[in-house]
């Protein structure tokens, strides 16, 4: 069986990552992943902060499943060095 998550608006205003069956303000339990933007960014962000939240959290997963998949990593990166990738530092 797999989980479902969501990912929700806080009413502090932050981002959260939550499990699905975990979302009511009442479970007392701490979200799995929370973001919170500055007033700053928020500026810059405007309507975009669920979608740039969003892609945070799928870039972190993604990041978190390499990592669990070291085989995948190296293959990942030799087809980049074979396919002329520019290297991000």
């Amino acid at each position: 069986m797999s989980t479902l998550y969501e990912i929700v608006e806080m009413p502090n205003g932050e981002i959260a990552l939550k499990r699905a069956d975990e979302v009511d303000e009442e479970s007392g339990l701490e979200p799995l992943v929370s973001i919170r933007f500055s007033e700053e960014s928020l500026y810059f962000l405007n309507e975009a902060k669920l979608e740039v939240a969003k892609a945070m959290i799928e870039a972190g997963l993604q990041a978190a499943g390499d990592l669990t998949d070291p085989q995948l990593v190296e293959e990942e990166a030799a087809t980049a060095i074979l396919e002329g990738e520019p290297t991000l530092h």
